[in-house]
């Protein structure tokens, strides 16, 4: 490989960019609608723009900047137009569409990530059981008929008992899932979750699962290379998720005994080599217990790079892009099983531009003011800078803490202090929010489940008190006062000054 694309935006693509140029490979950047100077454009060594017909932002071309970002056409026309030998699909977007892997194939571009048709088999979630069951990794007892008749999902229903879960054969997310209490509810929730998934995927077929109460959610990370070797990279705690998307990552997982992190590793493998996989995946499970000896079930494959796979590089001292780069370069992987073991613990929160009071409602606005935190054991992936305008466009993840520290307790501790000094001005983020679960008691226990989040709603978004706000307020309203140079970039960049005429100096009266 000489030059890859990368067809994604965000931080992904900024932390994807930094490892190609670490080993000296140019780095093609995309963009559409108003991307053109975010931080993965300027991080890039050339930028294609994917609006129909090279249009800008104010073209009026594409009032759907989102959709460029989907188009396989497109991204093969832009490495052909830039020269590129080789596509990274970051996370999202097109990363698990079979489409884009067999289009690269097809114009003779490296594809970083799986093969095409393993991306389609781990994809259908009825194919993806099936081949689990046969290759002896534990599922969770369902059945999945043929006929997708209501009266053979009825059937299916009575056959596992109620509570179950409706589930979308193409889904993900938590798209086309419905939880069943009552038996007489099932009807409403088959036509509920087959129209859903028609909507998102194409694809109406269901199965259904028996619901397991209180589970974790645990993943294991797995690399594999062209030459044999499938590895796994250990597990990742992700119990802390909102309507089935995380919010709070760690790793190692609290309650993984040595032992039970040696069987999920061993399942975990034994489902990349049942798949014939190859590059960076994750194998998902749930865990239905906190002891050693806890049963736990396949979940699904992610063909991809995880959001979350920074925890498992700071607890591994591996580089999960280096390695998918090694393996599409048809390197061996240079590692042994034994000598994979966590060092330490670390703990990701994802900071989005969001308002935990009012439903998570999305939040748009400028970025007036953005400083992160730093020191000793703390990394932040950002796509984001001051000044930036976030749009409803997208999704509206603004960037990764993740910390690193010798303990757990240590991780939390740090997790919040970091929380704490990184500053967002200008829209609301979900970082108090984070900082109350990081707080709690029973995350600082490691009493969690896959409903925690859920069952605790009230307190995690009661109102902030009336004298917190009125600081923020204050704040706010002296940074309007400052001339827009100065709200961007501060006094320092007008007047060539050393200081910052930040409103935390001007204000004044802050007390420790």
């Amino acid at each position: 490989m000489r030059k890859v694309l990368i067809a994604n935006r965000g931080e992904i693509a900024v932390r994807i960019a930094r490892a190609c140029r670490e080993r000296g490979l140019g780095v093609v950047a995309v963009y559409a609608g108003p991307d053109a100077g975010r931080m993965h454009v300027l991080a890039a060594d050339e930028a294609v723009c994917l609006d129909p017909d090279g249009q800008e932002a104010d073209s009026g071309a594409d009032a759907r900047p989102v959709a460029a970002y989907l188009s396989v056409a497109g991204v093969i026309d832009a490495a052909r137009r830039s020269g590129a030998d080789a596509v990274h699909p970051g996370y999202g977007f097109l990363s698990e569409r079979p489409a884009l892997a067999a289009a690269c194939a097809d114009a003779g571009l490296t594809f970083i990530g799986p093969p095409a048709d393993v991306i389609a088999r781990m994809g259908s979630k009825l194919e993806a059981r099936r081949l689990m069951e046969s290759a002896g990794v534990p599922c969770v007892p369902g059945a999945r008929p043929d006929d997708q008749s209501i009266e053979a999902l009825r059937a299916a229903a009575t056959q596992v008992g109620v509570p179950l879960l409706v589930k979308a054969s193409a889904g993900g997310g938590g798209k086309g899932m419905r939880v069943v209490e009552r038996i007489e509810d099932l009807d409403e929730a088959l036509g509920a979750a087959r129209r859903e998934a028609e909507s998102a995927f194409g694809d109406g077929t269901l199965y259904i699962e028996r619901r397991i109460g209180r589970p974790r959610h645990i993943e294991v990370q797995v690399m594999a290379d062209a030459h044999g070797a499938t590895l796994h990279l250990g597990e990742r705690e992700c119990s802390l998720q909102r309507r089935h998307q995380k919010v709070i990552e760690e790793a190692p997982s609290p309650v993984v005994s040595p032992a039970l992190r040696a069987r999920l590793g061993a399942a975990a493998v034994a489902a990349a080599r049942a798949a014939g996989y190859r590059s960076a995946g994750t194998v998902e499970f749930l865990l239905d217990g906190d002891d050693g000896e806890a049963p736990f079930y396949f979940l699904e494959m992610n063909t991809r790079l995880q959001v979350e796979h920074p925890i498992t590089e700071l607890v591994t001292g591996l580089d999960l892009v280096q390695l998918q780069l090694d393996v599409a370069d048809g390197l061996p992987l240079a590692l042994l099983q034994q000598s994979i073991t966590p060092r330490g613990h670390a703990v990701e929160c994802r900071l989005y531009a969001e308002a935990p009071s009012q439903g998570f409602l999305p939040q748009s606005g400028t970025i007036l003011r953005y400083i992160e935190p730093q020191g000793p054991g703390i990394r932040v992936d950002s796509g984001v800078r001051q000044g930036d305008v976030i749009t409803p466009d997208f999704d509206p993840l603004l960037a990764k803490l993740i910390v690193h520290a010798p303990t757990r307790a240590g991780a939390l501790a740090r997790a919040r202090q970091a929380l704490r000094d990184f500053v967002v001005l200008g829209l609301h983020t979900n970082a108090p929010y984070l900082l109350r679960v990081l707080s709690h008691a029973d995350v600082e226990a490691g009493a969690i489940h896959t409903g925690w989040l859920a069952q605790e709603h009230e307190s995690l978004t009661a109102p902030a008190a009336e004298a917190t706000l009125a600081a923020a307020s204050a704040v706010a309203a002296r940074h309007r006062l400052l001339p827009i140079d100065q709200q961007r970039d501060g006094a320092a960049a007008a007047t060539g000054t050393s200081s910052l005429a930040t409103p935390w100096h001007t204000l004044g009266g802050w007390r420790g």
